[in-house]
Parts: C-alpha cells; sequence; structure tokens
C-alpha cells in the first residue's frame, strides 16, 4: 500500500483514551458503555501489537488547569448552556485533580509510552510539545486512535494533514459519545481529504512499517 512515504516510520497517536470519556463512573463526557468497552478493547490489541514492534505510542490527555481555560472557548460555552447537548459537561470535564483525569489504566505502560498531558482543544498539536517528539524520533507517519471522531480526531487528523505527516486513521480505534452518523461523517471526511482509514487487521498485515528505535519506545 502507498502511504506517500518513501520509509514510513509510525507512531501511534492516542487521543483522550481516558476515564472522562470511557469510565462511566467517573466519565463527565462520557461515550456509551458500549462504546467505551469497544474502544478500549481494540486500542489494547493494537497497543499491544505496537509495542511487539517497538512502535511508540503517544497519549495525548486533555487537561485544564481551571474553568477559565475551557471557558475561553466562546463555542463550548454555549454547548454548557444546552441541556440536551451531548458536551453539555464542557465545564466541569478534566480539570486538573478529576479522576476524569487519568489514561484507561490497561491502555497505558508507564515504562514505554509517551503522554503529553497539554491538550487543550480539538488539535493535538495546539499548545503542546506532539510535533517535537513526533520530530526528535523521526516518525512521518501517523497511527490516530481516540475519542472523539468527529471533533479531536478529526482536526488531529486535518493538523497532521498540512504538516506534512502520512496519516492513516485506526476506524476500530476511534469512536465518538456524539452517535454512530457523526462517527462515520468524520470518518468520510478524514478519507476524502486528510488519510487513510484502515483497521487494526488491515495495519498489522501491511508489514510496512520500520522498526523504531527502542529509545522512542
Amino acid at each position: 500500500m502507498n502511504l506517500g512515504v518513501d520509509h514510513p516510520r509510525a507512531a501511534i497517536v492516542a487521543i483522550d483514551l481516558h476515564r472522562g470519556h470511557l469510565d462511566m463512573e467517573v466519565a463527565t463526557m462520557p461515550t456509551s458503555p458500549e462504546v467505551a468497552r469497544q474502544v478500549i478493547a481494540a486500542n489494547k490489541r493494537l497497543f499491544d501489537w505496537a509495542r511487539g514492534a517497538n512502535m511508540p505510542v503517544i497519549h495525548l490527555l486533555t487537561q485544564y488547569r481551571d474553568v477559565t481555560e475551557i471557558a475561553s472557548n466562546p463555542f463550548w460555552r454555549t454547548r454548557a448552556e444546552d441541556p440536551t447537548n451531548t458536551r453539555k459537561n464542557v465545564l466541569r470535564h478534566n480539570i486538573a485533580g478529576m479522576p476524569g483525569v487519568e489514561i484507561i489504566p490497561e491502555l497505558h505502560d508507564r515504562e514505554r509510552d509517551f503522554v503529553v498531558d497539554t491538550k487543550k482543544r480539538y488539535d493535538c498539536f495546539l499548545g503542546t510539545d506532539l510535533e517535537f517528539t513526533l520530530r526528535a524520533h523521526g516518525i512521518n507517519t501517523l497511527l490516530i486512535t481516540g475519542v472523539n471522531t468527529n471533533s479531536c480526531v478529526l482536526a488531529t487528523t486535518t493538523a497532521a494533514n498540512v504538516r506534512d505527516y502520512a496519516v492513516i486513521v485506526v476506524k476500530d480505534c476511534v469512536e465518538t459519545m456524539d452517535g454512530p452518523a457523526l462517527h462515520e461523517a468524520g470518518l468520510l471526511c478524514i478519507k476524502t481529504a486528510f488519510g487513510l482509514v484502515l483497521d487494526t487487521t488491515e495495519i498489522m498485515a501491511l508489514n510496512i512499517f520500520a522498526t523504531a528505535d527502542k529509545s522512542a519506545a
């Protein structure tokens, strides 16, 4: 398969696989329980394979110092005023110290994975050191997973594309709290203009990724 790069060197960029979305006991902006179970299981399968191939796993974690950092986004403030909206709890989501600000434990290898916990907007490159980490380790291809397909995954895929990374969104490893129609709409936008959409089985079968340096994993 042609990814558009001569020698693919890949990393997984795992977006917001935290308790604030996926642990129903503490989640402030939850997916459905069924979605949470599916996306956790799919990501664990992918991560186990990637770590076995010395492919870095980079977790992007949303975390705010205080409500002001959230409320400075005008549109988000309108969501907080709509009690029927899936994002109605945005002003009390993933503030530092809350239990939601924790990667789902079975998805986090503390000895090997990178964590970027300064994400505050949908685009994972904005205001974080994600690009520094990728460039430092010679990464030119991103396997993007996580939540939500139609916001953070879509925005980050777009941002990666305009920075000239090859992008694959891992279909079975992304999901949304906004329902299946918006999940599919996000994937359609991505595969039309920004990157490939493949599932984990298809990615494992490619066998085209250069082995990452062990120091990068």
